[in-house]
């Protein structure tokens, strides 16, 4: 059996499934770290600070050191651990290797070769976060039974991981699944934060639905809940919404018309079973999912409309669950 490629192998075929496994989840502020069973189970999780300082330089000892000493806590050997999955906010290449990340620092980082130099040559296998999220609820989340998932993560931007007869699809330059960055709109003035224009997350975002929201107030000369709002927040807009206010009503098909035209496109390169929506915004519940729904089945090609539509279920847990079922491949 082989490693991740760029991280330690090892000699011999392994005959059966060891009992350990570890997902770590980095990001700007925090690593959440969990220990698993392979068969899946959640035993233990906690939380590191990421040490940004010096360009990163300490992030990849402190993981090795809590690793290390949670193992020495649990009596765990290193024979008993099937490998460490780690999830990185960038793109990672197929060797495990980081060429930037600006939210931590980093350069060139050959992350899955270093950590498992870290620890005891323990097999590491390294991905984009938001792709091992999306592996994560195809596994034990809103796409367990589907092997050909879509994640959709509505935060601050929009994230997207592309699972593939069960594989994430990294790309050739570890990008796969930034549908966030689709150009929905080419006439936008608005500069979005990768520094084009007319980016979806510009409008399917939480941001970009509270931007939708202040230009929709700006217009409506209608009288509305949302006026009395002291900040428009997409939580704001949905409970508006839901509570039948017709100036919300407006900005959230407007919000779901570009998502469900988005998706539309995904799905005619990825024909999904399934879309799995998380983030902030996905706690609007179901009447999010059939706003989008609803323009997605009207507009994507027929042989895709019967995806079907679900929510995350595994909250923040979704990268640490995604990276150990990444050292299960």
């Amino acid at each position: 059996m082989r490693c991740a490629a760029g991280g330690a192998e090892e000699g011999n075929e392994v005959n059966s499934m060891k009992k350990y496994g570890f997902g770590v989840d980095v990001g700007g502020t925090t690593c959440k770290i969990g220990l698993f069973e392979t068969t899946g189970t959640l035993l233990e999780k906690w939380e590191i600070p990421t040490d940004t300082s010096e360009n990163g330089k300490y992030i990849l000892d402190n993981v090795a050191k809590a690793l290390k000493e949670k193992m020495t806590e649990k009596q765990i050997a290193s024979e008993e651990v099937q490998g460490i999955g780690i999830g990185i906010p960038g793109p990672v290449d197929g060797d495990g290797e980081v060429s930037v990340c600006v939210n931590l620092g980093w350069g060139h980082v050959a992350v899955a070769k270093e950590l498992s130099g870290k620890m005891y040559g323990i097999p590491v296998k390294a991905a984009n976060d938001a792709n091992v999220a999306a592996l994560g609820e195809m596994w034990q989340g809103g796409g367990k039974g589907y092997q050909d998932v879509v994640m959709v993560t509505l935060g601050t931007g929009v994230g997207g991981g592309i699972i593939v007869g069960g594989k994430i699809v990294a790309g050739a330059h570890g990008a796969g699944g930034e549908i966030g960055h689709i150009t929905m709109n080419p006439h936008e003035t608005e500069v979005c934060g990768c520094g084009r224009k007319g980016c979806l997350e510009q409008y399917s975002s939480a941001t970009g639905l509270a931007r939708l929201a202040r230009q929709a107030l700006a217009e409506s000369h209608e009288t509305t809940v949302l006026d009395d709002v002291a900040e428009i927040t997409a939580k704001a807009v949905f409970d508006a919404y839901k509570a039948g206010d017709k100036v919300a009503a407006g900005v959230v098909d407007k919000f779901a018309a570009v998502l469900g035209r988005g998706l539309s496109i995904v799905s005619c390169v990825a024909d999904p079973e399934i879309f799995v929506i998380g983030g902030g915004v996905s706690k609007a519940g179901q009447p999010l999912l059939d706003a989008v729904q609803k323009v997605f089945k009207a507009e994507t090609f027929a042989a895709c409309r019967e995806a079907k539509f679900a929510l995350a279920t595994l909250g923040n847990d979704a990268g640490i669950y995604g990276c150990v079922r990444l050292i299960l491949e």
